[in-house]
């Protein structure tokens, strides 16, 4: 009996360091990033983790944070899983109304009004652009409730959408609505709704080519791009899928890499920034695209990949 008995502990010893060796603390490389995001004059949360080798670094990664327009990520997961089950299609017509336009970033508040876009329009100028206006013609489609009951089935807690951006809240909100404006997540839970597309959680491979295709020619590419990305993407796909939110004080991203050594997951926050300024010098936007450098120098040395899986390919 002793003997069984300490035979079913030497097993179940293999297995947990086989657990804890493919979810494992890359301590060297954390120890460079908190270095580095020492120095920075503003707060940092980091999720970021190998796909193919299971190491990770994380900084303050269950910290809420402000989404700002990283947000728009779950809000395109929501829109393809009604696509999925019919409940919309992708060729659905919508309507540019004069007062649905919103300021900041996008284009469509410089076309005339009326116009007639797709569903798949919408969403494309959202991620693509990050398009204020777009991203609240989805919403209108979508629903904002159908968008947070998304977000809790995937058994994210501290992931939230208030309100369409550039609108006032509407009805009861959370007490926090005021800290975090538009929507609230964490390092750790936003890089969960990233891997759920570059796994193809939805299960339909035609809607997850879309999503990703999308996120690879998204146009904000100064922070997670910035030095591990040095080709001209207009002339051919991206081998980085993110999604970038800012305002003033914030600079996020949230990013799949596709290197040499397999998916890369990023997912850094910043906020509290001293540096304000929107140019590419802001000292937020380049910390998180050191912070990329030195996770691919140290995870993937060889660099992105040259090819990539089939739901990285165009739709």
């Amino acid at each position: 009996m002793q003997i069984q008995m300490r035979t079913v502990f030497a097993s179940l010893a293999l297995v947990l360091s086989s657990v804890t060796a493919f979810a494992s603390v890359d301590t060297v490389l954390q120890a460079k990033i908190e270095a580095l995001t020492a120095q920075h004059h503003g707060k940092v949360t980091l999720y970021a983790s190998s796909l193919k080798t299971g190491a990770t670094v994380t900084i303050n990664a269950d910290t809420p944070v402000a989404t700002a327009s990283v947000i728009k990520l779950p809000i395109l997961v929501e829109a393809m899983e009604q696509v999925k089950v019919g409940r919309h299609k992708l060729s659905d017509k919508i309507t540019l109304q004069k007062d649905d336009v919103v300021q900041g970033s996008g284009i469509l508040q410089f076309f005339d009004s009326p116009l007639v876009v797709t569903l798949k329009d919408a969403l494309t100028f959202m991620i693509v652009e990050s398009d204020n206006t777009a991203t609240n013609l989805v919403i209108d489609q979508v629903g904002i409730k159908n968008v947070n009951d998304r977000i809790a089935s995937m058994g994210l807690k501290d992931t939230y959408l208030y309100k369409k951006v550039f609108k006032p809240a509407v009805g009861p909100m959370p007490a926090d609505q005021k800290k975090f404006g538009l929507g609230k997540t964490t390092a750790r839970e936003m890089a969960k709704v990233m891997q759920s597309i570059v796994r193809c959680d939805l299960k339909d491979q035609a809607l997850c080519d879309n999503m990703l295709y999308m996120l690879r020619n998204q146009q904000y590419r100064n922070l997670v791009p910035h030095y591990i990305e040095t080709s001209d993407t207009s002339e051919g796909l991206s081998l980085i899928a993110n999604k970038t939110g800012s305002l003033d004080e914030v600079r996020n991203d949230v990013a799949v890499v596709y290197s040499k050594n397999g998916p890369i997951i990023i997912s850094a926050f910043t906020y509290d920034n001293e540096d304000k300024a929107w140019n590419n010098d802001n000292a937020a936007e380049l910390l998180v695209a050191r912070i990329a450098k030195l996770i691919m120098e140290a995870w993937s040395p060889q660099g992105l990949a040259k090819e990539i899986p089939r739901a990285t390919s165009a739709p």
